[in-house]
């Protein structure tokens, strides 16, 4: 195997796929990457027992070539010595793999040579059918994991919490992320053979926001086995999938609400930001919201050894019980904030010691459930 190929495109690549790579392993083998080059294009594997990346270089990129490809061959180098010497070369890196594994990277005046392990001793990757799959455009993709995964549980306690549930029934697909005192939801319409429920892990989500972030077109979406397939035109990202059953949270989604608001999003986000200054020393980062004569609503927080922040914003409307006040986590009201595409955003309150529903006004495909803390008035 030969090729040369451009420092920074092989760089990235290389940190994009030992993402995936288990560097503590006794086998020597799994902490590697597998490179395989084909006549047209470069492809790097990294893989755990978790998730698997696969990334391709083609030979040009955007107009500009990247790889030349003078034999066909594969090699699985060691992901930490590699990496660490890739960063530190300076320019183009001409890479020559003879029959023994033998690898030498040379870049400049600078020679390297490292032991390879024959790739056909590395764990092959589980086999899908590539015509049966759901197509989703990456933008969206995108933006679903954005309002999703950030409420998955960070805690072990209860494995399945910390991934994004992906339901797909009557073609649409429904992602819902809760540590059990958060919730986001988000539905999506999109034509879909798939029928089920399955939970992604929120870490394997965030990688491959990573990874496709500035991609357009769509993303392939496979299932099979214990595994979740993202596949997009340089990029595939095997998931395996969390096991058990995830909580029924459509049971928490109100019937009624005792208070309506409509509000401006970022007039509210900043208004939150400011009292989150004084409410760090309580464990649940208290923020307190009351509506003030009936026409506005007051945020605020304190803190016993600096003070206390409180503002008053307008309310163009108020639908229901006028009397309210709630005490919520600053932090997860700021999280859900944040990622909400709208301006306007209407918020319902069922009562002081029950959640609050964020969503926007125009449309509900959107939804963020927030549970109330104990009160420090």
């Amino acid at each position: 195997m030969e090729f040369i190929i451009d420092h920074e495109c092989f760089n990235k690549t290389i940190s994009d796929v030992t993402k995936a790579v288990s560097l503590k392993t006794p086998f020597p083998i799994l902490a590697g990457i597998k490179i395989i080059a084909f006549d047209h294009c470069l492809v790097l594997v990294g893989s755990n027992s978790d998730m698997i990346i696969e990334r391709v270089i083609p030979l040009t990129i955007d107009g500009v070539k990247v790889l030349e490809i003078y034999q066909p061959g594969s090699v699985v180098i060691s992901a930490k010595f590699l990496s660490g010497l890739v960063k530190k070369l300076p320019n183009k890196i001409h890479i020559n793999v003879n029959e023994k594994q033998f690898v030498t990277i040379q870049s400049g005046e600078i020679v390297t040579n490292l032991n390879g392990f024959y790739s056909e001793e590395y764990p092959s990757l589980p086999l899908f059918d590539e015509t049966d799959y759901i197509e989703i455009p990456s933008v969206v993709l995108m933006e679903i994991i954005e309002q999703t995964v950030f409420a998955v549980a960070k805690s072990e306690s209860r494995p399945v919490l910390t991934g994004v549930n992906m339901i797909f029934k009557e073609n649409q697909l429904t992602c819902v992320a809760t540590n059990s005192q958060r919730l986001a939801l988000r539905k999506y319409a999109i034509e879909s053979s798939i029928n089920g429920s399955f939970t992604v892990p929120g870490t394997s989500l965030s990688e491959l926001m990573k990874l496709i972030n500035n991609e357009s077109g769509v993303i392939q979406l496979f299932v099979i086995d214990n595994y979740m397939i993202f596949k997009s035109t340089t990029t595939l990202l095997y998931t395996r999938l969390i096991a058990g059953t995830y909580p029924n949270v459509f049971e928490l989604l109100p019937n009624h609400s005792k208070t309506i608001i409509p509000l401006n999003r970022k007039q509210l986000l900043k208004g939150i930001d400011r009292a989150c200054l004084f409410a760090n020393e309580w464990k649940n980062n208290n923020v307190n919201l009351e509506i003030i004569d009936g026409s506005k609503i007051k945020i605020s927080s304190n803190s016993s050894e600096i003070g206390k922040i409180e503002e008053t914003q307008p309310i163009k409307a108020i639908n229901g019980d006028r009397d309210l006040r709630i005490s919520l986590d600053g932090s997860f009201l700021m999280d859900a904030l944040k990622v909400i595409k709208d301006e306007e955003i209407k918020v319902s309150f069922g009562g002081t010691m029950r959640p609050i529903f964020i969503e926007p006004v125009d449309h509900s495909s959107s939804l963020h459930l927030i549970s109330p803390v104990r009160s420090y008035y």
